[in-house]
């Protein structure tokens, strides 16, 4: 069905600019409804089928024909807790961490240590600040075999710095975590 050029043409002169204004606002408004909200409609839509979908699972769990294994953040706290060297064995990593140094023919100076609890973990932590003097590749091959070996050590700052520009040698000073349990 095709009308005709000429009827639509006097229906638009009957209408006048103010109706032509009005039903392009129409037009206009129509557009904007299907742009903005039909988008939003089949959002809200999609989420009340989740709803829905999530209803049915929980009371599918409350009758008990649905197991949920969830495993709550204390156990895994215990299972790392298992996983890590003990408060004892500190004394035993730090001379693998000198053993280390020797290998790369570092020269590690008298450091700082302090052992303290993390409040949230309750994880024994050993921090250790070392002066280190050594050239770059020795000491980032010990930080790399440091970081391999010793998995539950955390480095937390590297500070490097040469007295002068042509000095192939660094020094440095390294502040590190170590994480233990406390059995």
């Amino acid at each position: 069905m095709r009308v005709p050029s000429l009827i639509l043409h006097e229906a638009v002169s009957r209408l006048g600019r103010a109706g032509l204004a009005g039903v392009l606002v129409a037009l206009l408004s129509v557009l904007l409804a299907l742009a903005g909200v039909l988008p939003q409609w089949q959002a809200v839509r999609a989420l009340q089928a989740s709803e829905a979908d999530a209803q049915v699972q929980v009371q599918r769990v409350q009758r008990g024909e649905l197991k949920v294994a969830a495993k709550p953040e204390h156990q895994a706290l215990d299972s790392l807790r298992q996983q890590l060297p003990g408060q004892p064995q500190a004394s035993e990593l730090i001379e693998r961490l000198y053993h280390l140094a020797n290998a790369e023919r570092i020269s590690l100076a008298r450091g700082e240590y302090a052992l303290g609890i993390d409040p949230k973990t309750q994880l024994a932590r050993y921090q250790i600040i070392l002066p280190v003097r050594g050239s770059y590749p020795q000491i980032r091959g010990f930080l790399q075999a440091l970081l391999g070996q010793l998995p539950t050590l955390v480095l937390e700052d590297l500070e490097l710095q040469r007295k002068r520009i042509g000095d192939s040698e660094l020094n440095g000073r390294l502040r590190m975590t170590l994480y233990l349990s406390r059995s």
